[in-house]
């Protein structure tokens, strides 16, 4: 079973290892990642702070400037690691035993508005991309779902799916094969911030119960959740959770 994660916008600073554009997931991609990492150093080095702001998502000059650097050769990260916000402080990866965390290095793929498909623990620098940006004149979406979507088919060709990206990131990549994604509800509504928090408590779950398919994953108890029903159409299949406190 592969377990497919958005990013977070926010990620944190440091890492203790080099960066190796040419070692991230699908070697294939190298030329499409250097030419959309060329354009980008472009914008940086040329420091139009309008331009930056935009890219950025961020309005405050100093904020802007923090993260006007050459990432080629900032220090990086395991991925998982890297990013932060909502889903991930709930993930909490670094306090998960040595098991559970193999198991996500090893299950989930994640989706960077920079990079494209990462696996969990390819090793990335600290970057800043809005989601939904353009950099320069590649809409990044369109750009790795052109050059990646077909990789990913054939990477998942043989695989479970479960879906726990937002759904913008089917711009990027949307299974052709059958996939499971989740939804969730307290009070009869559909909850958008709680349902970045249960992303990550979910994927914590899995990781600790060391889940290989989805059969057992609906099986899996889930403190605070309880299945609502279950809807498949065509090649999606959504599990609606109940909110239970």
């Amino acid at each position: 079973m592969i377990i497919l994660l958005a990013p977070s916008e926010t990620k944190v600073s440091g890492g203790a290892r080099p960066f190796h554009l040419d070692k991230l997931l699908f070697k294939s991609l190298l030329p499409y990642r250097t030419q959309l990492l060329h354009q980008y150093t472009n914008i940086l080095q040329k420091g139009d702070m309008q331009t930056l702001s935009k890219m950025f998502g961020l309005k405050k000059e100093t904020d802007i400037l923090k993260h006007k650097r050459d990432i080629i050769h900032e220090p990086a990260m395991k991925a998982i690691e890297r990013y932060t916000g909502v889903a991930f402080d709930h993930l909490a990866y670094n306090t998960l035993d040595e098991k559970a965390q193999t198991y996500i290095d090893n299950h989930v793929i994640l989706n960077s508005n920079l990079f494209g498909f990462l696996r969990a623990d390819d090793l990335i620098p600290e970057y800043r991309l809005k989601q939904g940006e353009s950099v320069g004149d590649i809409k990044v979406e369109k750009f790795y779902h052109t050059h990646g979507a077909s990789l990913m088919e054939e990477y998942l060709h043989n695989e479970e799916i479960l879906d726990l990206r937002a759904g913008f990131y089917d711009k990027f990549y949307k299974p052709a094969t059958p996939y499971t994604t989740l939804k969730f509800i307290k009070d009869g509504k559909v909850v958008s911030h709680w349902a970045k928090a249960y992303r990550g408590i979910v994927l914590r779950e899995i990781a600790k119960a060391g889940i290989s398919n989805i059969q057992d994953f609906m099986k899996l108890p889930i403190e605070g959740l309880g299945i609502h029903e279950i809807q498949t159409k065509k090649n999606r299949t959504e599990i609606i959770y109940n909110i239970d406190n």
